[in-house]
């Protein structure tokens, strides 16, 4: 049985799934970088609280937490993982392949320069090309990201954008595999239908009614105040829209909606705080529409999308969300529009949101194309490749 080593900062449960099913088909270690305080609960700023996910992230897969001598340990910066035993743990465990989940780390680039040309070495992200820089950084950065990814020997990229990412920085076709982004299709299509309905009856949406959902951080990036805009402009009656998370934008979309709250459309706008993973299935169970109004930089994928088309829903997002091509076919099972502008944003929304029964139909197709983006398919595609 061949053997992988995984270089990963900590746990992130998107990843987990997969590192669980590679376990029984190879000889398998994960070395999380972050070291033990990676896995414990922590407090995300984005989030503006403490955030410990509530499905097991540590079971079912060997791993090993690495000692990080850091100043300020941490995935937010470069000098946030220093594992001083890192390389001599990989040789130790003696693997046939690397795969390196993300270059930005020291210790993580420190291993892919040591092991390249001794052992292969494989890398995953998901980065794009959908954020406008200047023409000086985009040079700079091309030559530095070509020096960078001289370094691999494949890169196993997620869809269409971040394999166009790849080529610009040198890959060619024989160093790029396809490995779809995933998440638990089958957890967030099979939510109980009592569980969402509760949801709807708590918000006072009755079942002939349109319900629009954005979930994520509120943060500027994610642009939640353009579809609270859009939304408060656009004609069509019975249509709500549901904010569920937390934020630095927070504090201003309770009280933009609630300055308008005078407008019955306004009074129609809904929030709930940050919903852990095991309540997240029913909450998209009881919208209609998932939107994403992205605005970037660094929407790299929005694994949120993969989620609501297994959860069946139909999707409207922003040019700027790296998952738009691959997922999102226009009149099928959604649209997009162009990032940071109302107008579009406005006439989609009222466009699709005219006929419930038109975003049940799209929401039929959404499943349907996501059924091919899973986990399975991913660890197929790694140990095919692991083998050969």
């Amino acid at each position: 049985m061949k053997s992988l080593a995984i270089i990963v900062t900590h746990p992130i449960q998107y990843y987990v799934p997969v590192y669980q099913q590679l376990a029984k088909a190879c000889r398998l270690r994960v070395f999380y970088t972050w070291g033990e305080k990676g896995a414990a609960s922590k407090y995300d700023p984005d989030f503006n609280k403490h955030i410990q996910w509530d499905i097991p992230l540590l079971e079912g897969y060997p791993f090993e937490f690495q000692e990080n001598t850091a100043k300020d340990p941490g995935s937010h910066h470069y000098k946030g993982i220093v594992n001083p035993k890192l390389i001599e743990n990989i040789k130790a465990f003696q693997p046939d392949a690397i795969l390196i989940y993300g270059w930005a780390y020291q210790s993580h680039l420190a291993a892919m320069r040591y092991f390249k040309g001794k052992i292969p070495i494989w890398f995953r992200g998901d980065s794009n090309l959908l954020d406008e820089t200047s023409r000086v950084r985009k040079i700079l950065r091309k030559l530095f990201l070509i020096w960078v990814y001289q370094h691999i020997d494949l890169a196993f990229y997620v869809a269409s954008a971040n394999k166009a990412y790849y080529k610009a920085f040198g890959l060619n076709e024989t160093k790029l595999v396809f490995a779809p982004h995933a998440v638990d299709n089958e957890r967030f299509s099979t939510a109980p239908k009592q569980a969402s309905e509760n949801i709807r009856e708590h918000l006072n949406i009755k079942n002939d009614e349109v319900l629009i959902l954005f979930a994520g951080k509120l943060e500027s990036k994610k642009n939640p105040l353009l579809l609270l805009k859009a939304f408060a402009e656009i004609t069509l009656a019975n249509t709500h829209l549901l904010f569920v998370g937390n934020g630095e934008l927070e504090v201003q979309l309770k009280a933009s909606a609630q300055l308008h709250h005078k407008k019955d459309k306004l009074q129609k706008v809904h929030f709930m705080d940050f919903q852990n993973q095991s309540q997240m299935p029913a909450v998209y169970q009881a919208c209609d529409l998932f939107c994403l109004p992205s605005q970037g930089p660094g929407e790299t994928w929005g694994l949120a999308i993969n989620e609501a088309m297994a959860a069946g829903k139909a999707i409207l997002a922003s040019d700027k969300v790296g998952s738009a091509t691959d997922l999102i076919l226009k009149n099928k099972n959604g649209d997009t529009f162009t990032s940071g502008d109302l107008t579009d944003l406005k006439n989609k929304l009222q466009f699709l949101c005219k006929h419930r029964e038109s975003l049940l139909a799209m929401g039929l197709v959404s499943k349907e194309i996501i059924e091919n983006w899973t986990f399975e398919q991913q660890v197929n595609v790694l140990i095919k490749t692991l083998n050969d």
